[in-house]
């Protein structure tokens, strides 16, 4: 009967007991080094042994253990499926992680697609997030803020076009995308406005406000304003195009910079004029648009924070308890270019 051949035995996990010997520190001095403990005064010649010990041995801090003493951990939870896309949130990303990770937070996204409001809130809290960002397209209720109040996170946040009650609120208004969108119009003579409204659920929590953000600056210039339901897709702008003459419209803010050569591309395969017949104005500011003949105009839009946003949630997670505080983040201006 044959044997199955005898497999080498594993190398033990290694310990802070191990990084300890090797530094020749005590195992609390480990701890507080390796965990970033800023209440404890220690020397930088031993962070450095213990630091090098620790690299030499391959050892890591269990984080499960450190969220056991802690009763948190220092997970900032990020749910994707629910962030559309464009410069300014991969900027929002990467930022927030870089600014955490150097305040010894760790951010862990969490996909979240196909999961309602209070199920997320749910499957979230079962991590034991420190704090909570929650994207605009899932909308938070009471009980799902509560469960993840009740499960240890310190700062429940969201970040969208409204705040909701009882969370802190990093809030984009897209409106103003929209408002400035329209006052751009409106500068270059333009009255009669269409508005691309996407037709992609993901969409829809911004791409409502900045219909209004253009109704709101359009309607008191009398302007006339009129939805233009659009799929992401070439026949459908095709379509468009060629009901454009039909609707009487001059110009149009496609909801985004994506959308607006889509159409731009389409006007044109139909012979019709950009911008003598329709401008066409987007939004994001994205490279290709500046590389397109015409020129795309667009809206920029940039995060502004009174402080850095892993500070902002820092001291949020370290001062819990309080009101909800609301931040205003978004910045837009509009970026005149041939397409207008």
């Amino acid at each position: 009967m044959s044997q199955l051949p005898k497999q080498p035995s594993e190398s033990p996990v290694p310990t802070s007991a191990d990084v300890a010997r090797l530094a020749g520190v005590s195992r609390a001095t480990v701890s507080y080094v390796l965990n970033n403990n800023p209440t404890m005064r220690i020397s930088e010649p031993t962070r450095r042994r213990v630091r090098e010990a620790a690299r030499d041995l391959g050892y890591v801090p269990h984080a499960a253990a450190r969220s056991l003493r802690a009763g948190h951990t220092r997970m900032v939870l990020l749910p994707t499926g629910h962030l559309p896309e464009g410069p300014l949130y991969r900027h929002f990303l990467q930022e927030l992680q870089a600014g955490l990770r150097g305040l010894d937070y760790t951010v862990v996204q969490y996909g979240s697609a196909g999961l309602g409001a209070d199920e997320a809130a749910r499957a979230w809290a079962e991590l034991r997030p420190v704090a909570v960002v929650a994207p605009a397209g899932l909308a938070l209720t009471a009980y799902g803020i509560a469960v993840l109040h009740r499960s240890g996170a310190k700062a429940v946040i969201t970040l969208g076009p409204h705040p909701v009650e009882g969370a802190h609120g990093l809030v984009l208004d897209q409106r103003e995308v929209g408002g400035r969108a329209a006052s751009h119009l409106l500068e270059r003579g333009h009255r009669r406005i269409g508005v691309v409204m996407p037709r992609e659920r993901a969409t829809v929590p911004f791409a409502v406000p900045r219909l209004e953000g253009v109704r709101r600056v359009a309607r008191p210039a009398g302007a006339r304003i009129e939805e233009l339901d659009l799929a992401y897709d070439e026949a459908d702008a095709a379509g468009l195009a060629a009901r454009w003459r039909a609707l009487g419209l001059d110009s149009v803010f496609a909801y985004n910079d994506e959308y607006a050569m889509l159409l731009m591309r389409a006007f044109q395969d139909a012979g019709i004029s950009v911008p003598a017949e329709a401008a066409v104005i987007g939004a994001d500011d994205l490279m290709l648009g500046r590389l397109l003949r015409p020129r795309l105009s667009t809206v920029r839009m940039a995060l502004a924070t009174g402080q850095p946003l892993a500070e902002l949630i820092d001291r949020l997670v370290q001062h819990p308890g309080g009101e909800p505080e609301h931040h205003e983040l978004l910045r837009a201006v509009a970026v005149p270019r041939d397409s207008t």
